[in-house]
């Protein structure tokens, strides 16, 4: 990663953070061992599952409110392989924002603590009808209030 993936003002609150670990099946190598590419986005849903339930805003919560979070981007920044049965972390990264999205940073280090992989994705709000949310639910603005108040870390 050259440059950060989402800005950050000095009034906006520190990102908030979760790790899981995991270790590579052997479903998810091609047949030279490696993880296939295609892999890295469920790793990435992995971190924001464990991000989601350490801060009370999974995706039960969400749908439970009304709302469903879809990606809109996702970028994947692959920097080395990951091997059949290797050990390795998932650190979710969610970033401020004021508008009806969640901005979440990945990055994948190996047992040795060596990135091997980084990338985001970019969820929008939406209501069950499908429709855009121009402002962030209820439930999930009180949460960002709580976050900027220094209550969540």
């Amino acid at each position: 990663m050259s440059k950060p993936y989402f800005k950050s003002k000095p009034e906006h609150p520190a990102p908030l953070r979760a790790v899981v670990s995991r270790t590579v099946r052997f479903e998810e190598v091609d047949p030279l061992g490696i993880v296939w590419h295609g892999r890295y986005p469920g790793y990435f849903e992995d971190g924001r599952v464990a991000l989601g339930k350490r801060f009370g805003i999974g995706y039960m919560d969400f749908y439970n409110a009304g709302v469903v979070t879809p990606i809109k981007q996702i970028y994947v920044e692959y920097h080395r392989s990951l091997s059949f049965d290797a050990s390795f972390s998932i650190e979710a990264i969610l970033h401020w924002s004021e508008a009806a999205r969640m901005n979440f940073e990945f990055i994948l280090r190996d047992t040795q603590g060596l990135i091997a992989t980084t990338g985001y994705t970019v969820q929008m709000m939406m209501d069950r009808e499908n429709n855009f949310l121009l402002a962030q639910p209820p439930f999930y603005r009180e949460f960002c209030q709580r976050w900027l108040a220094g209550e969540i870390a």
